[in-house]
């Protein structure tokens, strides 16, 4: 048996905020699975995020840093930059993994400056996308390039993610490692014993068609095509319900949206739920709007997600 070494590497994650999604979950999931005999792990954050109770139970050490947040804005940024600067310089890890877009950018630039040994980044997502003001989206791209050449090594958890970030230049290809983010596969398909009283419970109604969607509220995940979708399938359908579970930066304008398209109780927007495998269950068709440049893989376009949705409403229950 091989013996642990005589010091703990100390290894400290961070991500801009701990809210309910898949690169949050897995950035938790793999601070808190580190062999303790090895790694002294730790995580730093911004503070007010869904799974911030979960990492405090669950991680030895967490640290918030206060100014980092979600929204790009020049000064608040450069004051995020010198609060993770001054965390990693008392801290001082062995090794650097960040996660997210903002914390990425700012998070190896901080690691960088304090001297940090190994610098990691994991790509969950891409935080541009040809949705954004071309100038815009450049000052991005060229934001990764600077600190993919700060990077050890590059994460990518989807082939289609490595493959666009190999042809934008960032990082050097050796240094890009494919690594797919896990699922239990045992929580899926949920079990529902009462599956119309779960729909009813997010205000779907019982036995109304449920069309259901799941992730951040932010343009990458595309909402407000989930909206404009739905206006579309509830012309022949009007009894369908749509639901979109997540929470983020673009509530006021998707909910303003509904409002305008009078689809009031019919496209609902509850926030996040504990219970997503099981709404996933109860639910008669799955509908995932994507930005196709972020996750071509993954993307439908408003138009097929209308027909595919059409297509599962007109076949009868049992058998969607």
């Amino acid at each position: 048996m091989t013996e642990p070494p005589s010091r703990r590497l100390k290894v400290c994650h961070l991500i801009t905020m701990l809210e309910f999604g898949g690169a949050q979950q897995n950035t938790l999931y793999t601070s808190t699975h580190l062999d303790p005999r090895r790694f002294e792990a730790s995580l730093v954050t911004g503070p007010g995020g869904v799974l911030d109770d979960e990492a405090r139970r669950s991680l030895p050490r967490m640290i918030f840093a206060a100014s980092l947040k979600r929204p790009v804005r020049a000064l608040p940024d450069l004051a995020a930059l010198g609060e993770l600067w001054r965390i990693l310089r008392a801290e001082r890890p062995d090794v650097v993994h960040t996660h997210s877009s903002k914390a990425g950018i700012l998070g190896r630039l901080a690691a960088f400056l304090a001297g940090v040994p190994v610098v990691l980044h994991t790509y969950h997502g891409f935080g541009f996308h040809d949705g954004q003001p071309p100038l815009l989206r450049r000052a991005y791209i060229a934001a990764e390039r600077v600190c993919g050449a700060l990077s050890h090594a590059l994460i990518f958890v989807s082939e289609a993610n490595r493959k666009t970030a190999r042809a934008l230049g960032l990082g050097d290809p050796a240094s890009h490692v494919l690594i797919r983010s896990g699922i239990a596969l045992s929580r899926f398909p949920a079990k529902v014993e009462e599956r119309g009283r779960l729909k009813a419970s997010v205000g779907a109604g019982m036995h109304k068609p449920l069309v259901l969607s799941v992730g951040n509220l932010k343009p990458q995940k595309n909402p407000e095509d989930f909206v404009l979708a739905a206006r579309r399938v509830l012309d022949e359908h009007p009894e369908a319900r749509f639901l979109f579970l997540g929470d983020g930066e673009l509530r006021p304008r998707v909910e303003g949206l509904v409002i305008r398209e009078k689809l009031h109780g019919k496209v609902l927007f509850p926030g996040w739920r504990r219970d997503t495998p099981e709404l996933m269950a109860a639910a008669d068709v799955f509908g995932q709007p994507t930005v196709p440049t972020v996750a071509p893989s993954q993307a439908f376009s408003r138009q097929e997600l209308i027909e595919r949705t059409l297509d599962q409403l007109q076949q009868p229950e049992g058998a969607r």
